[in-house]
């Protein structure tokens, strides 16, 4: 399980540990170790930038606008879908989730299920205590190989329980049933909800041919 970083060192030590990620997505202000979730929104509010928080290190969300059409295009028929299933609620890429304590992570798409929320009353706090019960993520250019790995074992310790990473470049999908877990998804086929969204399914060509003008 990721902890803090008590056995960083250098800068170079930092950067390995987040998975090798660039260093202009670090802020440096606070410092590294002590951001908190105050600077997580204090900063979406005041710059409209999204940072996720990692053990007190504050590292910018990387995705551009076609991931982020794509992610929205997978929102938009969770909530299809779930209109007529009432099982949980579907957020963006916006949506900010406290996985645990110092660990703030922002799915590029999460369905989080009612059964977490037992009031059925969806928390009105900006950061909740809740996971992705099915956690979507669209790789951008700046995302690493150990990033994702981080993200996804992350993800997996906190409850979640299918895992989504939708590659545009390729236009494959990697579906995780655990952390380690992984069958990859070629163009023709499609991703489906498993045991979390039963019958819920999205050719990955339908999912790719949304960022294509429709032919009259």
């Amino acid at each position: 399980m990721p902890t803090a970083f008590a056995d960083v060192e250098t800068f170079a030590d930092l950067f390995e540990e987040l998975g090798g990620i660039s260093p202009s997505r670090v802020r440096f202000r606070p410092a590294p170790g002590r951001a908190t979730e105050k600077d997580v929104i204090r900063i979406e509010a005041s710059e409209s930038r999204l940072f996720e928080l990692v053990d007190g290190v504050l590292v910018e969300k990387a995705m551009g606008a076609r991931e982020a059409l794509l992610a929205s295009f997978i929102v938009h028929f969770f909530w299809e879908y779930l209109k007529e299933r009432d099982l949980g609620v579907a957020l963006g890429a916006d949506g900010m989730l406290r996985l645990r304590p110092r660990l703030v992570r922002i799915p590029d798409v999460s369905f989080i299920s009612w059964d977490q929320i037992p009031s059925g009353e969806f928390p009105s706090t900006p950061i909740p205590d809740l996971y992705p019960d099915l956690a979507v993520e669209v790789l951008s250019d700046s995302n690493t190989v150990a990033e994702i790995d981080r993200k996804l074992q992350e993800y997996f310790e906190a409850g979640c329980r299918l895992a989504w990473i939708v590659d545009p470049k390729t236009q494959t999908a990697d579906v995780h049933t655990s952390a380690t877990e992984c069958r990859h998804l070629r163009p023709s086929q499609s991703l489906d909800g498993g045991d979390v969204l039963p019958g819920f399914k999205l050719p990955l060509k339908e999912l790719f041919a949304s960022t294509r003008r429709r032919r009259r």
